[in-house]
């Protein structure tokens, strides 16, 4: 029986991907300069420190890297703050869990603020009972220790807890702790897709059809 649900925030409630995917190109338009094709291809895989160094080098930018690491995160900030969207679905489903007395949390290897901007923006923030950020933990999701904190706060056992997760080591590491896995497509985890689908307990190419996906998760 499902008591509670752990929910990721990038790649699962937020459509947050296209800032990841552009944010080079973002930060450039800012300063008037057109960024090169296929430049969030190049960045995507990169840490700030390194992107913040590919830039000066490949752009000749005259700026030092602290300059343009606070650049970048002010670029996400407005993002999160301003324009990222839930996904499509998303909405029915909190409201559907909370008709059911289901309690809810969040579990993000994000930023908390950024992750509390956008969903007090789009009006979904209150229906968590709280929010746990890895850095705040202090391990990040290849170990449990999140996904336990989450549970101590639902007050429930793993084996009713429903983890929402999009990437395959966070749905790895959720299931191999004892909770029931729900995967959520997002294109950023493409390569693993077969892996996460094999994986999870529940698999959701996309948040719709909530009686049939609350059948097949009541009977886990």
């Amino acid at each position: 029986m499902i008591k509670g649900v752990i929910f990721d925030v990038d790649g699962v409630l937020l459509n947050s991907m296209p800032v990841w995917e552009n944010l080079g190109e973002l930060y450039l338009n800012r300063l008037g300069i057109e960024a090169e094709k296929g430049l969030g291809d190049v960045l995507f895989t990169m840490s700030m420190e390194e992107a913040s160094d590919y830039l000066i080098s490949h752009y000749g930018l005259d700026k030092t890297p602290q300059e343009i690491i606070s650049g970048l995160n002010s670029e996400v900030k407005d993002f999160y703050e301003n324009r990222v969207p839930l996904k499509e679905g998303v909405r029915q489903y909190l409201d559907e869990f909370r008709e059911r007395k289901i309690p809810m949390v969040i579990a993000t290897s994000g930023d908390r603020r950024n992750a509390e901007a956008a969903l007090k923006r789009l009006k979904v923030f209150s229906h968590f009972q709280g929010i746990f950020t890895c850095s705040e933990i202090g391990s990040g999701k290849n170990q449990p220790d999140i996904y336990y904190a989450a549970a101590l706060q639902l007050d429930t056992d793993p084996g009713d807890t429903l983890v929402f997760e999009d990437a395959l080591h966070a749905i790895q590491t959720a299931r191999r702790a004892g909770f029931k896995t729900v995967g959520i497509y997002d294109m950023a985890n493409d390569r693993d897709l077969a892996q996460i689908w094999n994986t999870a307990d529940i698999y959701l190419p996309e948040f719709k059809d909530f009686e049939i996906f609350w059948k097949r998760a009541s009977a886990l």
